[in-house]
């Protein structure tokens, strides 16, 4: 079992064609989304629900959240889209997150393999990333939204037929 997850989201251009290479595959998989850009594109939003994945909270706009006053920071956790499962930006956590994530049911998810895609190193550097990084149980961080994603789109569809042919199954997480 993988768990692939896709920040940013939803994107109009790229969260369609992550969803096909999915249904391509057969897999689910968990989208953190935006707050601010599911309000923009609320169809996006179900249509990923429809097809079987799951929907986690990614705040409302992406700020550092240790760096905000507590009340901000509990904003921005508490106005992104309702889950069971919250995703940090840019893994910016302490207690204090962790527990503002907590008090409205919501549980902290992180990830155990960085694709790194948000720098655009190529599809084969983000696939060789996913390929390396893979293991049973395994969270795959990705993005759908925030910019151009055509290398991440390509490198998923490759790796996803590499790991499917090595026997992982993809699931969406518990959200």
């Amino acid at each position: 079992m993988l768990y692939l997850t896709f920040d940013d989201g939803p994107h109009p251009g790229w969260t369609p064609k992550v969803l096909k290479i999915l249904r391509k595959h057969h897999a689910q998989a968990t989208f953190f989304v935006l707050g601010a850009e599911a309000a923009k594109r609320p169809d996006l939003v179900e249509q990923t629900r429809a097809a079987g994945h799951h929907v986690g909270n990614h705040t409302w706009d992406h700020p550092m959240l240790t760096r905000l006053p507590a009340a901000k920071m509990r904003q921005e956790i508490t106005s992104g889209v309702p889950s069971k499962c919250f995703r940090p930006p840019f893994r910016d956590t302490n207690p204090a997150v962790e527990a503002a994530a907590k008090a409205v049911q919501q549980r902290q998810v992180l990830w155990d393999v960085d694709t790194f895609d948000w720098k655009k190193p190529g599809a084969a550097q983000i696939e060789h990333r996913i390929l390396a990084g893979a293991y049973p149980g395994a969270i795959v961080l990705m993005h759908d939204g925030g910019g151009n994603r055509l290398q991440t789109v390509t490198a998923l569809d490759r790796a996803m037929t590499k790991l499917a042919a090595k026997g992982y199954k993809f699931r969406a997480l518990p959200c």
